[in-house]
């Protein structure tokens, strides 16, 4: 079975990667999420939603489809035998300064974690919309700082691109939001905005801590922080402050942004690198 998988003319033409390539995975795997939504879920579950809001809500309308998503993502893994490559261990070294990145996010998720109003919103909420983060953190990273990153990479891009991409294809994924939302599209365009600085911070954590998990906790403990956080604040100076929480990510991917460096060799790809952080790179590489 592994070899079939192995030699397979699927699996040969994922391998060889391309930019087009993590543009038409994105795009079927939006269109597979929003079938697996409206044709599956809907249909099949709409008599115990509940009413918006609820724990069953979540659960079911957000959290649900995610999860369908998650396996899909998982099969198609297996089918091209990129699963231990993706949570494997980057085949490029990160430096201290991404660690910034993750800093500020970090920093801003626990103030949001204090600020909730936990009574108000009530421990059944709480806990649907973590366990829905969760998953949407495992697709959304596994999406574009696994399979775009490994798709740009092997076609040999610099990493500066990488990172565009991936955070480029992430933002774009939710433009859609203006059409499967009622939050308006000035709401969305902003979203849009700092969700690809927000994936810029994502591929720099991918890249200093090693290894897909991180970026994939740090998404899970986003979403639902910042929605709740929002939803049910607390009030006062400290749920203030962490209300700029977007611009200070949207700061901090703008200016790290600049500082990326690096190529990940062609010449035996997941096995070493060319070229890491700024003022890390060997003599003889490509800078």
């Amino acid at each position: 079975m592994g070899d079939t998988v192995a030699k397979s003319g699927w699996k040969r033409f994922w391998d060889r990667g391309g930019w087009w390539k993590a543009l038409l995975f994105v795009a079927v795997y939006y269109g597979v999420y929003l079938a697996l939504g409206n044709l599956i879920v809907a249909p099949l579950f709409s008599d115990f939603f509940g009413e918006e809001g609820t724990a069953s809500y979540i659960l079911l309308t957000t959290a649900l489809p995610i999860v369908l998503a998650c396996v899909v993502l998982v099969v198609f893994a297996v089918s091209i035998g990129w699963l231990k490559e993706l949570f494997g261990p980057q085949p490029i070294r990160g430096s201290w300064w991404m660690w910034i990145a993750v800093a500020v996010v970090v920093v801003f998720n626990v103030i949001h974690l204090f600020t909730i109003d936990y009574a108000e919103a009530g421990i059944d909420v709480v806990g649907s919309w973590l366990l829905a983060g969760l998953f949407i953190g495992f697709a959304e990273e596994v999406v574009t700082r696994g399979f775009v990153v490994n798709l740009m990479r092997r076609a040999g891009h610099r990493e500066i691109l990488v990172a565009l991409a991936s955070a480029g294809l992430f933002a774009a994924m939710h433009l859609g939001n203006v059409f499967t939302t009622t939050q308006g599209l000035p709401a969305t365009l902003f979203q849009v905005g700092y969700t690809f600085f927000f994936g810029i911070c994502m591929y720099l954590a991918l890249r200093v801590t090693g290894n897909l998990v991180w970026p994939i906790l740090l998404h899970a403990s986003t979403d639902p922080t910042i929605f709740l956080s929002t939803e049910y604040s607390t009030g006062g100076s400290l749920a203030a402050f962490g209300g700029f929480g977007n611009i200070a990510v949207i700061i901090t991917g703008l200016v790290l942004v600049f500082f990326i460096r690096g190529r990940v060799s062609q010449g035996a790809y997941g096995v070493r690198a060319d070229a890491f952080g700024v003022g890390e790179v060997p003599a003889g590489t490509e800078k």
